[in-house]
């Protein structure tokens, strides 16, 4: 794979982390280093590790992760989501129990936007990638530029959420993206 190919991959990865960061930066409302750099890393340190996970069960779990890994994604968008949408729906701002600064709900997000990353692992299997020497190179641009593109998110998400926070809460729009992004890995894994 050249440099041009692997760019292109990797950002095609971290799209869904470019979404879910904007979406956690509108709620944040503001820059929050600690909480937007954990965000960070947790998205790129998943977006690598998923295809290495993925290059490394396809001679024993090929089939199922090629069955139920989009199902997982799905469910756990989905879930994210919803949950966000019924409490951006309650009067009682205090109410909302969706914070982007919460270790859990990071590492949700980060896994369930990582999970189709598994197929890309599964390709490099498949592709001739035969030895960790080869994965590690395509696994740190992955990693890196997921990182980059969540940090660009947040920013993006923060400058939003100022604008948008008297008139919309920024909770029903991220739940919105997050059961779109869900329905998206279903519809087209």
């Amino acid at each position: 794979m050249n440099f041009l190919d692997l760019i292109l991959l990797a950002l095609s990865l971290a799209m869904d982390c470019f979404s879910v960061s904007i979406v956690s930066g509108a709620i944040l409302r503001s820059w929050q280093g600690g909480v937007v750099w954990r965000i960070s890393l947790l998205f790129g340190f998943f977006q690598a590790l998923m295809p290495l996970i993925g290059w490394t069960a396809v001679i024993h779990f090929a089939a199922s992760l090629s069955v139920y890994g989009h199902w997982i994604a799905f469910v756990m968008l989905l879930f994210i989501g919803g949950r966000m949408i019924i409490e951006s729906l309650r009067a009682d701002e205090d109410a909302i129990s969706f914070h982007p600064h919460h270790l859990r709900t990071q590492l949700l997000l980060a896994v369930a936007t990582s999970i189709d990353a598994l197929a890309v692992g599964v390709s490099m299997a498949v592709t001739g990638y035969t030895s960790l020497q080869q994965l590690w190179w395509p696994l740190t641009v992955i990693g890196i530029v997921s990182l980059l593109m969540s940090l660009v998110g947040h920013r993006l998400g923060v400058s939003f959420g100022k604008s948008i926070v008297r008139r919309i809460r920024p909770e029903l729009i991220g739940g919105i993206i997050l059961v779109l992004l869900g329905v998206k890995i279903l519809l087209f894994h």
